[in-house]
């Protein structure tokens, strides 16, 4: 009778329910709010509802989807690491193969046409440097600070990889608060758009952009990644993934490579990556006053990122006699095509009219090389400490 009672002794206490912790709880109900969130109100479900399955799959306990603190010493042990964790050392490699796709899925065609752009784009990562001086006097090292300042530039992928190579103990709140944020753009934007452009700002029509040339959208990314490479070449990874992928989409030879770069690829890369991250936002490490500081941080950035691309945009419409609409200086984080998007949105509330989507990808995919850019000087500066 006591080997009885013992094995059904046991048998509870390998159930979730028996190991089931407050922590659990409240990450599984963020998951539920991320599900609800993509699925009911279509915030970039192809980002959320990866990550909040992740989460919620990594949250329940005993389920050994993913292990915290996984060594992989010898190929055996990945029989017993768990689904979840497999995708997760994957992730050196990640974030550089979706630059691949990224690239072969943008037109850097407005870029071309309005270098300017470029000035939008590089205003708007004012968010990573103000959020790295805040986690400095927050506590945080330079590394950890460093990391938690590239959630500013919007950019999931950019934020996995320096955090990989700074600050790893802190992936988890790091590459979720990043593409959280990524996928709130259309809720976070707009009232900081409002409260820096005037209506009559917002009502400006732009002219249409010059047609590029098909030569010029091949020596763009070729010499992008020449120059970027030769002044910061720990920027290699990201930009030249970035400008292949590119490359194959323009240069008018390889539509097979870019077929499978911008779709199976890509989406093959969302949804390991996805849930990966969402996996390692887990309630033990997560609910930490720590995590608290980076969401706050990171929210933070991402404001003044957006802030500093209007203000830079409301500048250069002065200089420029009235003929550049602000709303598109908030396109200059990295978040493609979304940001784009939101501007393109909030133009045509001001004046149905207003098309302004082509005119914001030009700052919008600056943003992409300007994140690149940014955690590149970040890694020279502080990746030998």
């Amino acid at each position: 009778m006591g080997a009885i009672v013992d094995a059904f002794a046991n048998l509870w206490g390998d159930t979730g329910i028996a190991n089931f912790t407050y922590q659990n709880g409240i990450m599984i109900l963020v998951s539920f709010v991320f599900l609800y969130l993509a699925i009911k109100k279509g915030f970039e479900p192809l980002l959320l509802v990866p990550i909040a399955f992740g989460m919620l799959l990594s949250n329940l306990p005993m389920s050994g989807m993913f292990i915290e603190h996984f060594e992989l010493t010898s190929s055996s042990q990945l029989t017993d690491a768990g689904i979840l964790t497999i995708f997760y050392l994957l992730k050196p490699i990640l974030p550089s193969l979706i630059f691949l796709g990224v690239g072969a899925m943008t037109d850097f065609g407005p870029l071309i046409a309005n270098p300017k752009s470029l000035l939008m784009g590089a205003a708007a990562q004012l968010g990573i440097f103000f959020a790295f001086f805040a986690a400095i006097i927050l506590g945080f090292n330079a590394q950890e600070a460093a990391s938690i300042g590239i959630i500013g530039g919007a950019d999931g992928p950019t934020a996995i990889y320096l955090t990989g190579k700074l600050a790893d103990h802190l992936l988890g709140p790091i590459a979720v608060a990043a593409y959280s944020y990524m996928a709130l753009v259309p809720v976070i934007q707009p009232p900081i758009m409002k409260l820096l452009t005037t209506e009559k700002e917002r009502l400006i029509k732009m002219e249409q952009l010059r047609v590029v040339s098909q030569r010029e959208k091949i020596l763009f990314p070729i010499a992008v990644t020449v120059v970027v490479c030769l002044l910061l070449p720990s920027a290699a990874p990201l930009v030249g993934c970035l400008m292949l992928g590119n490359l194959f989409k323009e240069c008018g030879r390889t539509a097979r490579l870019s077929d499978v770069a911008s779709n199976a690829l890509m989406n093959i890369l969302v949804i390991l990556l996805g849930t990966c991250v969402g996996a390692s936002a887990t309630g033990a490490t997560f609910i930490t006053w720590s995590t608290i500081k980076i969401v706050v941080l990171g929210v933070c950035a991402f404001a003044v990122g957006t802030a500093g691309g209007v203000l830079i945009a409301k500048l250069m419409n002065v200089l420029t006699g009235g003929k550049i609409n602000p709303l598109i200086g908030s396109a200059g984080v990295s978040a493609v095509p979304m940001a784009a998007r939101v501007s393109q949105i909030e133009g045509q509330k001001a004046n149905p009219a207003n098309f302004l989507l082509m005119h914001a990808m030009g700052p919008n995919v600056a943003g992409v090389i300007g994140s690149g850019v940014a955690a590149a000087v970040m890694l020279s500066m502080f990746g030998g400490y």
